[in-house]
């Protein structure tokens, strides 16, 4: 479709952020305003391997159930309006779903067009890649795959990340609903995109806005207000309305929601869903490199921000793929500690366990943690109180079971005065080690199955060497110099988030946490202040570990990376924030330095 003059500006709605999102989100979508597409992302790194084990139940299964609970609600009003539904809830099965799907519009007495894709699942090529000379190498430590068989089980996911091209394709032939697997989140707004607008392969710039379009709107309610830091911002208390990108011909886009929903939509909330679970600024996605540290953005009106001149470039000619091995079996419980000598207690309570288990030596990894939430002389018996929480790991899940939770149990009437725990004895559980790598793209054939047996293969788009950089926005005039700190200035120590929000999140391992000040005096000393070092001091988990800190002048933002944080990711990450969610809330609590004037009155 290539269209004489540009159309309108295409409806994009999401409604879903995760598997498990708000099932009536889809019906509130339809029913809320005009959209012209539908997109639901439904995948994370541990939502794969929540899928395989529902696969090994059932091989039938493997792809996000909840999708065919919406479907049913709208399917019907999506057909009657020409709305196109375009989801990754194909997760491992996009066959299998594609044909639920059919099922459930017969039942109903439709028959709409259904389309999948394929070509991401790479778990039964691994042999053939490394044959052929894929290291499969991690991508952030460097270390060398068949080292992982000291961690665990081989591969049971391998999911190459695809593009929107896939998405765009099944549209042009006609499809109703698409059933992705693992696509990029922003690739679920890339397609509709380039399909409706008619754009070329190359069109990098386009290609980069729909890129941060799809990257704000990929969370759902997060882009309304969710999780927003600024809480006196946010004077709609209400769940927050799921988000609306309209995205123009140029690639540009406006970010809303349906009027009458809860929440906001404003440069603030926008800010902190472009820093959401990104590294470096150049944002590299299968069909272009977007950079992020051009965007310019500009509150139209209540509920309105437009984006605009987000450059982009040439992709690498790799994917990423995200791989997850079984590590082993873990357990894990708490221990409740109340009133005088916590440490002593806790001492006494972890020698006494390991001693009934054989000692700490009798399991693989064993992770023990005191978290105090007691206060002295407290007004109420739970404010008292701390947790141990031990966690065990092993490859035999006998060590970790119930012989394990059962000897924590053992310490009832053995050990500390006031003794219980937060759970009764449990069963061990399959934990997975995520693995992160690069393939060459020639290695992925994405091909597009459409209903009457048709299939398209989807060609790679022209790639490039990694780009030096993209000029970013200049510096507001306020930070140039980033003279933060003036002679005469008096300093006031407070909590870092009076002057700038954050939001945090995991990539595999690493944790990343976004801030951003709302003028540009406060950027200029944010900017001149947050160093990796000083980050390092403010969080001393991170201390020892590899800290990226880049800078978005143009979001009034850096972006921070941690390294390691959350070890072989959240599915077998032992600290108790496994995501890294609360963690820019954390830094935000810190106590700095600032200069008085830069307080908000």
């Amino acid at each position: 479709m290539t269209p004489e003059t540009p159309r309108r500006a295409v409806r994009i709605a999401n409604c879903s952020g995760f598997y498990g999102d708000r099932i009536d989100a889809a019906r509130l979508m339809v029913d809320g305003g005009p959209v012209d597409v539908l997109t639901g992302d439904y995948l994370a790194e541990l939502t794969m391997l929540i899928l395989w084990k529902a696969r090994r139940r059932d091989p039938d299964a493997g792809y996000a159930r909840t999708f065919l609970v919406q479907l049913e609600q709208v399917l019907g009003t999506c057909l009657d309006r020409g709305i196109r539904i375009v989801v990754n809830a194909g997760g491992l099965n996009p066959a299998g779903l594609a044909a639920q799907v059919a099922a459930v519009a017969g039942r109903l007495g439709l028959a709409p067009r259904v389309a999948h894709i394929t070509g991401d699942d790479l778990v039964g090529r691994l042999d053939e890649l490394r044959a052929a000379g894929e290291p499969l190498t991690h991508l952030d430590t460097g270390r060398p795959f068949a080292g992982l068989a000291a961690d665990g089980g081989p591969p049971v996911t391998a999911n190459a990340y695809l593009g929107g091209w896939g998405i765009a394709a099944a549209l042009a032939a006609g499809a109703d609903v698409v059933v992705a697997p693992r696509v990029t989140d922003a690739s679920l707004v890339v397609g509709p995109a380039a399909w409706w607008h008619g754009w070329a392969r190359d069109d990098w710039d386009r290609l980069a806005g729909a890129v941060a379009a799809g990257h704000v709107i990929e969370c759902g309610p997060q882009a309304c207000g969710g999780n927003y830091p600024f809480l006196a911002e946010i004077t709609d208390r209400r769940y927050p309305g799921f988000p609306i990108a309209e995205v123009a011909a140029d690639g540009s886009s406006v970010i809303t929601k349906h009027p009458g929903t809860g929440g906001l939509v404003s440069v603030g909330t926008v800010t902190a869903q472009l820093l959401y679970e990104i590294a470096q600024p150049a944002y590299p996605n299968p069909d272009v490199v977007a950079h992020f540290d051009t965007i310019r953005l500009v509150e139209q009106g209540p509920d309105r921000v437009r984006l605009s001149g987000t450059r982009g470039s040439p992709p690498p000619d790799t994917l990423k793929v995200a791989m997850t091995c079984l590590g082993g079996y873990r357990n894990t419980m708490t221990l409740v500690l109340t009133g005088l000598d916590i440490e002593e207690k806790a001492t006494w309570a972890r020698r006494e366990l390991f001693d009934l288990l054989g000692g700490e030596g009798a399991v693989d990894e064993a992770d023990v943690r005191l978290l105090r939430f007691d206060r002295p002389d407290a007004d109420d018996n739970a404010l008292a109180t701390a947790h141990l929480r031990i966690t065990v790991k092993d490859r035999d899940p006998a060590r970790v079971g119930r012989r394990f939770s059962d000897a924590t149990t053992a310490l009832a009437l053995g050990g500390y005065a006031g003794f219980h725990t937060t759970t009764p004895p449990t069963e061990a559980s399959a934990y997975g080690v995520y693995w992160p790598t690069l393939v060459h793209r020639d290695a992925v054939e994405q091909r597009v199955v459409l209903d009457d047996g048709r299939q398209i293969v989807v060609p790679h788009s022209p790639s490039a060497p990694p780009a030096v950089g993209i000029p970013p926005l200049p510096r507001p005039s306020a930070v140039a110099g980033r003279g933060a700190v003036a002679g005469g200035d008096r300093l006031v120590r407070v909590p870092l988030g009076l002057l700038a929000g954050a939001r945090s999140g995991d990539k595999g391992g690493n944790a990343n946490v976004g801030l951003w000040a709302r003028d540009d005096a406060a950027y200029a000393w944010l900017a001149a202040e947050l160093t990796a070092a000083r980050f390092a001091e403010l969080v001393p988990e991170a201390r020892g570990l590899t800290i990226h800190r880049y800078e978005l002048a143009n979001l009034r933002a850096l972006n921070v990376v941690v390294v390691g944080l959350l070890g072989d990711g959240v599915a077998a990450a032992t600290r108790p924030d496994p995501q890294a969610k609360g963690l820019g809330e954390y830094v935000r609590s810190r106590l700095v330095d600032v200069p008085a004037r830069l307080l908000p009155r």
